[in-house]
């Protein structure tokens, strides 16, 4: 198995930051299937999925140990036919969700499982 592929992580412009023509938008990547994507939480980060294929998908998200040997993996979720679904609040910076270095890994089903992750500015929880 070879190393995930890591997921460009794009951050939100903040409130009153000058926005230019296209300034707002963000972009979507092809979820990697077999070794899975990881990025870097800090804790101000947003997982968005958009499933753009005609049949339902399922993406994982791989839980690490936490202190007390809890594991709980998001273990095909799925998102249907043209989709969209956002993961964040309880597994951004959370034990037994990043993990030792700092990074939170998923695995979709499908290259048609777009990924896309949003930080939120410096300054922002």
């Amino acid at each position: 198995m070879a190393d995930p592929t890591a997921i460009t992580v794009q951050t939100i412009k903040g409130p009153f930051e000058a926005i230019g023509v296209n300034g707002a938008d963000y972009t979507y990547a092809a979820g990697t299937v077999t070794d899975g994507d990881t990025f870097v939480c800090t804790g101000r980060e947003v997982l968005l999925c958009n499933n753009v294929n005609v049949a339902a998908k399922k993406i994982t998200i791989v839980s690490v140990d936490d202190e007390t040997n809890r594991a709980e993996n998001i273990t095909d979720y799925s998102i249907g036919a043209s989709e969209f679904a956002v993961f964040g609040v309880g597994l951004t910076n959370s034990k037994g969700w990043k993990s030792t270095t700092g990074k939170i890994r998923i695995t979709v089903e499908h290259a048609d499982v777009k990924v896309a992750v949003l930080r939120l500015p410096a300054g922002f929880p």
